[in-house]
């Protein structure tokens, strides 16, 4: 067949005679002069012959504004149609999707549905990629159940193979043949942990069993597009959906025809689609290359094999594997060595219901286990068990040290007396490096005593501003300098990788130290109006306070003008990530959101008056909210905090720093703050959490829908009344910190006061010059009333 290429306008004017709607019903099908097209152009739908392969045709959805032809569903892909007759796409009174040529039928759904329920159905092209079969009863049938090789932004995959109702991704066979290849993406039938890539039968590549993470960044490409994984529960299964960020362009993850899993993102400037992750990475990646006790070491240039620590390789063949060193005794008398920052192996055995002492236990006390590993994975399972117990019995196979990643502690058996020759052959050579060091470091120590003195100076001077505050009676900071290299190497310099975040403080990287630890690195710009005084509070402040409820500063680090602070890192970022996006805050639900209230109010009360300083946040909000891995809230950035001390009760500046909306109004108007403050901080913080709509006599509409029918409402409105105590016009007439944690605790919370917005009294500002002792000029201003919509 030649191909007749036409001007534009000609184009154009023969698509108009063509049907190019969204939708087909079984009084409109679709012939291969036909089109649909999703409501939002992004998406089209019909009839296409591979570029390179005329004799055949197939029903596919492609992009519709992307130049080069981008397929990402096919529905007949192993019976194309041949003949020289064209065939139709119809919509059968029996809900079914059917291929039909004039000599039989070439692909067809099967729904049971009758002709009676039927009516009125409609298959529609949505805007997501998505074919949906929309029966008059509000059910969908969706492409999405049944992918080929491609997943699209929120198309949903379970995380076992037991759900029938859902395929693998199957790649192409090659770049312009659409039929089924012999490489697959799914999940293990046997596990919920774990999904692979499938050659026929056999493993091709795994990726590491899930660590109970519910939302997590997976990727950040070269344009900038952040993807989101995230897990939810429904029933008794585990389901994955991607996401992007807002504004990103087109991103699709494909299964190559050559086997490798690809998360692509559309180039506008080269016109190509760019692959930033490409699955197995390297060589070594693919199941089992190292053999069993190897593992594939990703940390370097190029990824190798290497043995275990205990096990050492013939240095011929490493498909065959590593072998012990010292064979295990089994007389109790065998060790278990950490492995951190690992891929951890597959044919692992799940058990459940065990504390970590309890894992282990279960793993030293059988000689025949050779590892375990140890998760806290409370959204796994909402029956009572936050617990992941893996324990391996026998070789250990497809084990990885990647240098990024999901990675945990492997928990490795070896025998003592592996232990004790390492211990020795270290010493062999530490000893006689350690005396000659000491020699040299004599002779040096006594050529530049001057030397050292002048650097001793030097490094006072620039740590000077570290040392605490006045109220802090000048005492240093007890937290460690970390060194600079250190924490480039740990942020991959710094990569936009690693990045989880900015801010106009400046920029957030994740970064594991050597010892497998990872951490949050917080980087403070120079234009961030964040200085030498801010730098000192998160330093010297945060060291001195210890309470669950407050995110933990491991270190910091001063490099020329870099001030860099780091933090424990808290796998599920920040409070706002999850209240504010509509596909992430159906995670938290009521019994989530209560937890994460009487925390921040724990917090905030051991600020206030717990601590043996008395500490005003003045910045506190949601994005200064972080969770970790149970989601226990953690309160973070003192940068802006102030210390109260003797009988000071309230302090004026004027320097107003902090949020607006979250601000009270003697603090945003006048520069009047106290732990009253914070206390109207949080109230709208618990508004926030607790509701989204305003209506007048409804409460449950008060609750946002996500989390309404699953909590009680007595709660929620006790938040409420608590949440509008906090938010009163008036400092005195709000509750102290202490109070309001009795309130949460207890089934009991007074009925607020109207309260009044930026608006102050002249007898309440009288009050407050008397309070403070001390004369102010009155100010003039304009009171808006605020009215919901």
């Amino acid at each position: 067949m030649d191909m007749i290429y036409t001007p534009a306008f000609i184009l154009l004017f023969l698509i108009s005679f063509c049907q190019s709607d969204d939708r087909l019903t079984p009084t409109k099908p679709l012939s291969p002069d036909d089109m649909l097209i999703s409501s939002g152009g992004i998406f089209t739908l019909g009839f296409f012959s591979p570029t390179n392969s005329t004799a055949n045709s197939y029903i596919g959805i492609w992009y519709n504004n992307i130049p080069q032809r981008t397929y990402v569903w096919v529905a007949n892909r192993d019976s194309p149609i041949t003949s020289s007759s064209f065939g139709k796409f119809v919509v059968t009174n029996n809900s079914d999707l059917t291929l039909l040529d004039p000599k039989e039928t070439l692909w067809t759904t099967t729904n049971n549905i009758t002709t009676t329920e039927a009516t009125g159905t409609a298959a529609i092209l949505l805007d997501t990629g998505n074919l949906v079969i929309r029966l008059p009863n509000g059910t969908d049938i969706q492409s999405f159940y049944y992918p080929t090789d491609t997943i699209l932004p929120n198309m949903t995959a379970p995380l076992s193979s037991k759900n029938e109702g859902y395929k693998r991704l199957v790649a192409w066979r090659g770049p312009d043949d659409p039929s089924t290849s012999d490489y697959s993406m799914g999940s293990d039938s046997s596990s919920v942990l774990q999904v692979f890539i499938w050659n026929g039968t056999r493993p091709y590549w795994r990726r590491a069993a899930w660590t109970g993470a519910l939302v997590n960044v997976v990727y950040r490409s070269n344009t900038g597009t952040i993807i989101f994984q995230t897990i939810e529960r429904r029933g008794a299964e585990f389901y994955v959906t991607y996401t992007v960020s807002d504004g990103s362009p087109s991103m699709r993850v494909m299964l190559h025809y050559t086997g490798m899993v690809k998360f692509m993102t559309w180039n506008s400037n080269s016109l190509s689609w760019d692959a930033f992750v490409e699955q197995p990475s390297a060589k070594c990646d693919r199941y089992d290359s190292c053999g069993p006790f190897g593992y594939c070491d990703g940390t370097g240039a190029i990824p190798t094999c290497k043995c275990l620590d205990g096990f050492e390789s013939d240095g011929l063949n490493f498909s065959q594997g590593c072998q012990r060193k010292k064979e295990l005794k089994c007389d109790g008398t065998d060790s278990f060595i950490t492995l951190p920052g690992m891929k951890t192996p597959d044919k692992f055995l799940y058990i459940r219901n065990r504390s970590f002492d309890q894992c282990t236990t279960e793993c030293s006390s059988n000689c025949s286990c050779t590892a375990y590993a140890y998760a806290n994975v409370s959204s796994l399972d909402t029956i009572g068990d936050s617990s992941r117990c893996l324990v391996w019995m026998g070789e250990l196979v497809d084990t990885r040290k990647p240098a990024g990643g999901i990675t945990e502690n492997l928990y490795l058996r070896i025998s003592s007396s592996s232990v004790d020759e390492k211990k020795i052959a270290k010493l062999k050579i530490v000893l006689p490096i350690v005396a000659c060091l000491l020699i040299f470091t004599c002779i040096y120590l006594g050529c530049k005593s001057r030397g050292k003195s002048s650097r001793k100076v030097q490094n006072k001077h620039k740590l000077k501003h570290l040392n605490a505050s006045d109220e802090l009676g000048n005492e240093d900071t007890e937290l460690p300098s970390v060194g600079f290299e250190d924490i480039l190497i740990a942020t991959n310099y710094f990569s936009d990788h690693n990045m989880l975040g900015k801010g106009g403080f400046g920029k957030v990287y994740k970064g594991m130290l050597e010892s497998g630890k990872e951490i949050a690195v917080k980087s403070l710009s120079i234009g961030s109006g964040k200085g030498v005084r801010e730098f000192r509070n998160e330093v010297v402040l945060i060291a001195k306070l210890q309470h669950r409820n407050l995110v933990r500063l491991l270190g910091y680090c001063i490099h020329e003008d870099e001030k860099l602070l780091i933090y424990e890192y808290l796998h599920n970022k920040s409070l706002d990530a999850f209240l504010f996006d509509a596909t992430k805050k159906s995670v938290l639900d009521w019994l989530t959101r209560f937890m994460v209230i009487k925390g921040i109010a724990r917090g905030l009360l051991y600020l206030h008056k717990d601590s043996r300083l008395t500490i005003v946040h003045r910045d506190l909000k949601a994005s200064n909210i972080l969770l970790d891995a149970k989601m226990t809230p953690k309160i973070s950035d003192f940068g802006m905090a102030r210390i109260f001390g003797g009988n000071e009760k309230q302090a004026n500046t004027k320097r107003v720093v902090g949020t607006y909306g979250y601000m009270s109004p003697e603090y945003a108007m006048e520069g009047y703050f106290s732990v009253k403050s914070d206390t109207y901080s949080f109230g709208v913080l618990l508004f926030e959490i607790a509701w989204s709509l305003w209506v007048d006599g409804n409460a449950r509409e008060l609750v946002e829908s996500s989390v309404v029918e699953r909590c009680p409402l007595d709660e929620v409105l006790r938040c409420v009344h608590i949440g509008l105590l906090c938010v009163q016009n008036h400092p005195n007439a709000r509750p102290l910190m202490s109070s309001i944690v009795f309130m949460l605790e207890n089934e009991t919370a007074p009925l607020p006061r109207e309260t009044v917005y930026f608006t102050l009294r002249n007898h309440e500002a009288e009050d407050r010059r008397k309070y403070m002792g001390r004369s102010e000029t009155q100010n003039e201003m304009t009171i808006t009333t605020l009215k919901g919509r």
